[in-house]
């Protein structure tokens, strides 16, 4: 079932995927998606497969689709032809169509593909996003771990990973939303990837905010 704040309609499709419905419509990290209602914009946090997914970009995309990604997506994403396609990286701000949308950093830092080597290093440019609409503002974590920046981090809603191996752990987000305080959490990247409901069960448990865990969408 969606999730209604303020006016602002949260709905999860598995995995990364959101689709946030106000006066316009946005998907975050489509992947393994239905379709759907077509997108006014869609956000990609880094080139990662099960975040960029090209076909499932093409399921909801229209000719006044905007797309903002890291700047890992680009070679990939000059396979969509998009009207028009802003790249970022941490700090960039900018207004897509009245929507106010905010890069900020994701990173690993004791999650490791190999001694020394981070599944996401803060090299590789992986972003989070906050975004701003109908007056709500929305944080996206992306694949990250909880890092000192989510501290300077306010929002009424985060969407924050809970599965661990390359994300936080359930414990780690809720640490992580205890430090940014949102009056609602919701947990995300788990039943695809890696993770399980149990994950998002124990976020619930540990996190001191209200916490909303959302069925998966068809």
């Amino acid at each position: 079932m969606p999730y209604d704040y303020k006016g602002v309609r949260i709905e999860w499709l598995g995995h990364d995927s959101f689709r946030i419905t106000a006066e316009k419509t946005i998907y975050i990290d489509p992947y393994q998606i239905a379709g759907g209602r077509p997108a006014d914009i869609i956000l990609i946090s880094h080139d990662h497969f099960d975040h960029l997914s090209i076909d499932d970009i093409r399921k909801i995309l229209q000719p006044e689709t905007v797309i903002v990604a890291s700047e890992n997506c680009s070679p990939q994403l000059r396979e969509v032809k998009a009207r028009r396609v802003e790249l970022v990286k941490p700090g960039s701000k900018i207004t897509v169509s009245g929507v106010g949308v905010e890069a900020v950093p994701a990173y690993n830092v004791n999650k490791f593909r190999e001694p020394g080597l981070v599944f996401h290093p803060r090299s590789y440019g992986g972003v989070g996003f906050i975004i701003t609409v109908s007056g709500v503002s929305i944080y996206h974590a992306g694949d990250t771990d909880f890092i000192d920046e989510m501290r300077n981090i306010k929002v009424d809603v985060a969407l924050l990973p809970v599965s661990g191996t390359y994300v936080m752990t359930a414990e780690e987000a809720a640490k992580a939303a205890d430090a940014i305080k949102p009056a609602v959490a919701i947990p995300m990247h788990y039943g695809a990837i890696v993770g399980s409901l149990k994950d998002a069960q124990e976020f619930k448990r540990l996190c001191k905010c209200e916490t909303v865990i959302l069925e998966k969408e068809r």
